[in-house]
């Protein structure tokens, strides 16, 4: 068991992966992979969510930080915490994940733009291969006005 298997995988850079839900068997890699933090966007799902992924986490010796953001109401207060939490992230790798990594790709993609100098092709070529082919027009509404308030 790796955390590449984690559903909708990405490794960004050394320090930091994304990815859809994990199970109990891929957060378990991840510690034992050098992951230090996890980082959950989705909300709690019992159909979805481990039953205590917080509790997994802590348990594995890495911290948790979990920022539910709802599926049909994106917020950019809900982008603030996250860049919070992001720019405050201590040594070492990080997991950052939600269902299916579309809320997490979204997040990172601006995030980038804001404080790693990502353009806006830069951003979509990120987000394209979990978004591709997909229609969440709350979400592209979403994306688009970040970015203008990022050129601001």
């Amino acid at each position: 068991m790796s955390t590449q298997e984690i559903y909708n995988y990405r490794r960004v850079n050394d320090q930091i992966s994304t990815g859809g839900q994990p199970s109990e068997e891929q957060l378990r890699a991840a510690a034992a992979e050098g992951f230090r933090t996890v980082i959950n966007l989705a909300t709690i799902n019992p159909r979805y969510s481990l039953k205590d992924e917080a509790g997994l986490v802590w348990s594995l010796d890495m911290t948790y930080h979990h920022i539910p953001v709802e599926w049909e109401y994106p917020q950019e207060s809900d982008f603030a915490a996250f860049e919070a939490v992001v720019q405050d992230l201590p040594e070492g790798k990080t997991l950052i994940h939600c269902a299916a990594n579309f809320r997490v790709t979204a997040f990172y993609s601006l995030y980038a733009m804001k404080h790693l100098g990502w353009s806006e092709a830069q951003a979509a070529e990120f987000r394209a291969p979990i978004w591709e082919g997909s229609d969440y027009p709350i979400w592209g509404e979403f994306i688009g006005d970040m970015q203008l308030k990022l050129k601001r």
